[in-house]
């Protein structure tokens, strides 16, 4: 691991492979092992940068009142500092929260998108009542973490995920900080981005579980139709982890995208 001191956090990154920059950005409660299978598949023609966000891993902890838009800055920073122009940016879940609000402050960072399984924030892509039922039942779970681990939402995986994904997300949730995700849980759930996905004028790829039941494909379809030019791909028989539960395909996907682009 690398550490890049930020502002008032030093952000703990790894760093694989060469050529175009790729940054991949976790969902909340994870950390860089996330992207373990993406490190190791596509380092062969991409230098992966996967992070460990503000709070989370070997990160350090973040100030009160960290929001949204102080992830996406650090996330900026980290891109300034490591690939030193603008990088291929992949973000899954909350993760893609922050990389669509990295495109709103930051866009000549952003040369190209990945969105999987993600939002335009909670308030931006689920009903109002599907959404007090999420941020309640995210309080609940986090309650209980003070004094234990941290329970795992339902609706990860489409159905018994592969024996090392499964222990890899037990791992990272049993490292995750309640504090952190409590900061985290106010961010997303008073995010609303809808505005932001129309001004997307860089090649945008949308990854996505088909039985995702956290961010249902209607949400896909949604972004499908406001981003000029998206593509989506979907995953068979995959839920909402979808880089952990079909890595393969989820790997090819990102590939066959990046490689695809235009030379800078």
């Amino acid at each position: 691991m690398e550490t890049l001191g930020a502002g008032a956090v030093d952000i703990a990154f790894e760093r694989v492979g060469e050529g175009p920059p790729l940054v991949l950005v976790h969902g909340a409660g994870d950390d860089s092992r996330a992207w373990s299978p993406q490190l190791e598949g596509l380092a062969s023609d991409f230098t992966v940068v996967a992070w460990d966000e503000p709070g989370q891993g070997r990160s350090s902890d973040v100030p009160a009142g960290f929001g949204l838009g102080d992830y996406a800055d650090r996330l900026a920073a980290l891109i300034e500092a490591v690939a030193g122009e603008p990088a291929i940016v992949g973000g899954i879940s909350w993760g893609g929260t922050i990389a669509l609000e990295l495109h709103r402050r930051h866009p000549d960072l952003v040369r190209a998108l990945i969105r999987a399984d993600t939002y335009a924030g909670w308030r931006g892509s689920l009903p109002t009542a599907e959404l007090r039922e999420r941020v309640g039942a995210a309080a609940r779970q986090l309650d209980a973490a003070d004094s234990g681990v941290l329970e795992l939402p339902p609706g990860l995986f489409a159905g018994d995920p592969p024996g090392e994904a499964a222990r890899l997300v037990r791992a990272m949730a049993a490292a995750a900080r309640p504090a952190t995700l409590r900061q985290q849980l106010r961010a997303m759930a008073d995010a609303d981005l809808r505005d932001e996905l129309p001004r997307i004028a860089v090649p945008t790829l949308l990854i996505w579980g088909a039985l995702d039941a956290r961010s249902p494909l209607r949400v896909a379809d949604e972004f499908a139709r406001a981003i000029t030019g998206a593509r989506l791909v979907v995953l068979r028989c995959c839920g909402h982890l979808s880089n952990l539960e079909r890595p393969a395909e989820f790997t090819a996907a990102v590939r066959e995208f990046c490689l695809a682009l235009p030379s800078m």
